[in-house]
């Protein structure tokens, strides 16, 4: 074995300052805490980022969809929904059925087409009874 090659081997460098990291584990990819911590944060921001804006597009949804309702009207085009506001690719759930899709922006659900919107309302008795399991597992029934 010949020694003199056995140090130029380079050492592991940290993932977020690119310092040597000089100690620990042979598969250490930190050279801190603060340095990991800092990683995960920036790593993870862009996601939360994305969850907050789909949130703020869903929420003025409900907004424009909820100030339908409660106007009375249970039929708009979709370029006057666009006009309000109102972002069609951005609803809670999706069910398509030939040329109509059934739609849902949390409690209140439509039907759409490629062009309007219609049978706009929101959906009745959500409230589903809750049931507490006790440390056994049992539920607890009312």
């Amino acid at each position: 074995m010949d020694y003199r090659n056995a140090n130029l081997e380079e050492a592991p460098r940290c993932l977020e300052c690119g310092d040597e990291i000089v100690y620990g584990r042979s598969d250490k990819k930190f050279c801190s805490d603060e340095c990991r911590n800092r990683h995960h944060n920036h790593h993870h921001r862009a996601c939360r980022q994305y969850k907050r804006m789909v949130t703020t597009i869903l929420d003025r949804n409900y907004d424009i969809l909820d100030e339908l309702v409660r106007s009375g009207i249970d039929a708009i085009w979709v370029a006057d929904a666009i006009a309000l506001g109102y972002n069609p690719a951005y609803v809670t759930s999706y069910r398509k059925h030939g040329k109509r899709s059934m739609c849902h922006c949390y409690d209140i659900c439509y039907v759409t087409t490629d062009n309007r919107m219609t049978s706009i309302s929101k959906i009745q008795n959500l409230s589903l009874p809750l049931q507490v399991a006790d440390k056994e597992g049992r539920s607890d029934e009312q």
